[in-house]
């Protein structure tokens, strides 16, 4: 990634990825605390990896929760993506996620037996503040999930006073008033790009079969109609006004989502095919190196 920087960055481990911090001054420590409190918030509500998290106690027991005033946005863009990509991607894939391998105690060895995921009306109900289970469910937010953290700690910055700074977790990005030139590195060959994506103000995703992959066809980008890895798209980039949109696309291109819905939330995306062909958006804000 090529940025046009901001002369201080902070760094920091959380949610099991590096993060990063572009700011003109350094950050207060108040809002520095503010950062890492909302980020462990945010893990101990949603991580299915901890069996502290709200999503573990979920799992375990079916019935009424109530969850974190975060909610909201997250699961109502989640059910736009599930209506958008007729079902494939879905949060209900934890289970699945477990029985290939990529559980708390990262096995990564797959099980005879992978569960199909429960389509989203049979298995919950969601009114805007309580989440009703019907059966036993691992919720997995892994889709849009960073993506909306991203977010959540860029209007954290906003608020604080903060405008001019890039927050990134690992590629997911959001921006606010920072050009940045970004490389899209290739799935196969982390030394070569296959181009480039400009972005000044918004946030950048990309996704990729080659990462978090552990096994013979065996990653994290499941169909939720089948509990099974995708086989046909390699890697996405995205971008959009939020890095919850982004991050979420990023995975719905991997299923052909609804034209409508893309329009809808003004994204811009590459994508490369398993047969190594690439086809992008025709407003895509770059160059592709084809």
């Amino acid at each position: 990634m090529i940025v046009d920087p901001l002369p201080v960055a902070r760094r920091f481990e959380a949610i099991g990825t590096h993060w990063r911090i572009d700011t003109r001054d350094p950050l207060p420590p108040s809002v520095a605390d503010a950062v890492t409190a909302r980020v462990e918030r945010f893990d101990r509500d949603w991580s299915r990896f901890r069996a502290d998290s709200r999503i573990a106690r979920i799992a375990r027991t079916p019935g009424r929760h109530a969850l974190p005033a975060d909610a909201g946005p997250l699961l109502a863009f989640y059910r736009e993506l599930y209506e958008a990509t007729a079902g494939r991607v879905s949060p209900l894939v934890g289970h699945s996620l477990e029985a290939l391998g990529y559980d708390a105690a990262y096995r990564l060895r797959a099980a005879d037996d992978i569960p199909t995921p429960p389509a989203w009306d049979d298995a919950v109900a969601w009114d805007g503040e309580v989440l009703e289970v019907a059966r036993p469910v691992v919720v997995d937010v892994g889709a849009a999930g960073k993506g909306y953290l991203v977010d959540l700690v860029s209007d954290l910055l906003v608020d604080a006073g903060v405008d001019e700074h890039i927050v990134d977790a690992s590629g997911d990005l959001r921006s606010r008033g920072v050009p940045m030139r970004i490389a899209l590195e290739h799935p196969l060959d982390p030394s070569k790009a296959i181009g480039v994506a400009e972005l000044t103000d918004g946030a950048f995703c990309a996704s990729a079969t080659t990462r978090r992959a552990w096994g013979d066809g065996l990653h994290h980008v499941l169909d939720a109609l089948t509990g099974l890895p995708t086989r046909t798209v390699l890697a996405t980039w995205v971008l959009a006004p939020t890095a919850l949109a982004a991050d979420g696309i990023a995975t719905a291109l991997f299923f052909d989502p609804e034209a409508a819905f893309l329009a809808r939330t003004a994204t811009a995306y590459a994508r490369m095919s398993s047969d190594g062909t690439v086809d992008a958006s025709t407003d895509f804000p770059g160059e592709l190196f084809r």
